[in-house]
């Protein structure tokens, strides 16, 4: 089966400034007397798996443990230090719901904004719009500044419109949380659609009920190493234990 998404010998570096400065004028100075010292901090460490066409993979692994930056890295966001990764087709991150989004703009505004940012037309987006506002549940609230919406809302506007399409390799980073359980519900519906559409997923979750119920297989990631790459029961029992 083919490979859709390779990740070969990952390592992730960066470099942090030992210095406590507060202010871009203690950086300049610290800089021009010499004075700045770094430390390196490897985030992931040689990582190596693979995604397969339709398959859906679990990250799993403590807070730190480089499950956000690996979604990062495959999305293209940052350059790995060494190795490499290949993703076949086309890529829909849902890593930080509404980070392209504008608070000054209204809801209205924002769906053509975050919509462009992800690659679709303005026609494909006029056609979809009633579909992405419907699923939001924000209709009285859509020509009102985001600034004015709870963060539930925004999530909810920034999945809805992540979404609209059926992506190749859908890349997922907590999404499920979004909103309340009525809606929590509803996008795990979604998702379901989309994978069972053929879509290639790739997703962290904190919750073992969920990885168990829709992985075929897991990457369990500890101190940005691989610990566990198999079936996803499997990893999962291995990860509970310890």
């Amino acid at each position: 089966m083919e490979n859709m998404i390779e990740v070969q010998n990952v390592t992730m570096r960066f470099r942090m400034a030992n210095d406590r400065i507060s202010s871009i004028k203690e950086y300049a100075i610290a800089k021009l007397r010499g004075k700045l010292q770094y430390s390196e901090f490897e985030a992931l460490k040689n990582v190596s798996f693979d995604v397969k066409r339709g398959e859906v993979v679990g990250l799993i692994g403590h807070n730190g443990a480089g499950k956000s930056t690996m979604l990062k890295v495959i999305s293209g966001i940052l350059k790995p230090t060494e190795g490499s990764v290949r993703v076949a087709g086309n890529v829909a991150p849902m890593l930080e719901l509404g980070s392209g989004f504008d608070m000054d703009m209204t809801g209205r505004e924002n769906i053509f904004l975050n919509g462009a940012i992800l690659g679709y037309s303005e026609e494909f987006l006029k056609r979809k719009y009633d579909e992405i506002v419907a699923f939001s549940e924000i209709e009285p609230f859509i020509d009102m500044p985001l600034r004015n919406y709870s963060s539930g809302m925004v999530a909810r506007l920034a999945f809805s419109i992540a979404t609209v399409v059926v992506p190749e390799v859908l890349i997922v980073d907590e999404v499920l949380s979004v909103g309340d359980a009525a809606f929590q519900e509803k996008s795990l519906m979604r998702m379901m659609e989309l994978m069972s559409g053929g879509t290639t997923v790739l997703f962290v979750s904190h919750s073992q009920s969920q990885i168990r119920k829709m992985c075929n297989r897991v990457v369990w990631l500890e101190h940005g190493q691989v610990q566990a790459f198999g079936d996803a029961r499997e990893v999962c029992a291995l990860y509970e234990k310890g």
